[in-house]
């Protein structure tokens, strides 16, 4: 039997945290994705895949969303979400990244990115 890698049990106190600790680029995304508004898609937060937890993941399309503040803007933390990027992506995931100023800054553009990967998968 395989091994589950969905929101394994020992990472929950991590996920649930980070629920209630989301920054503020998290939770203004959140009001946008929740409740299926964005193309009737379900969204979870604070998601865990083996033992990365993502910000935002949309099952039906295997679509991560990661949203990255001051903290991902050095080398070291940037080559770590490469390494984490691609380790998904062989997984079969599409991870898309926005900084958090674009959140705040182009709302529009980022929703309309997000619906592009679903009609670029609705045409697969």
């Amino acid at each position: 039997m395989k091994e589950p890698i969905h929101n394994k049990k020992n990472l929950k106190p991590f996920r649930k945290e980070l629920r209630k600790e989301m920054t503020s680029a998290e939770a203004f995304l959140w009001k946008e994705l929740q409740h299926q508004k964005l193309e009737g898609r379900k969204f979870r937060r604070q998601h865990s895949i083996k033992s990365f937890i993502v910000d935002f993941y949309c099952p039906m399309e295997r679509l991560i969303i990661e949203l990255d503040g001051q903290v991902h803007l050095n080398a070291l933390a940037e080559e770590k979400d490469r390494r984490r990027e691609k380790e998904l992506e062989a997984m079969g995931f599409t991870v898309l990244r926005f900084e958090n100023k674009m959140v705040f800054e182009n709302l529009d553009s980022v929703l309309m990115e997000i619906t592009n990967i679903f009609r670029e998968k609705d045409n697969e």
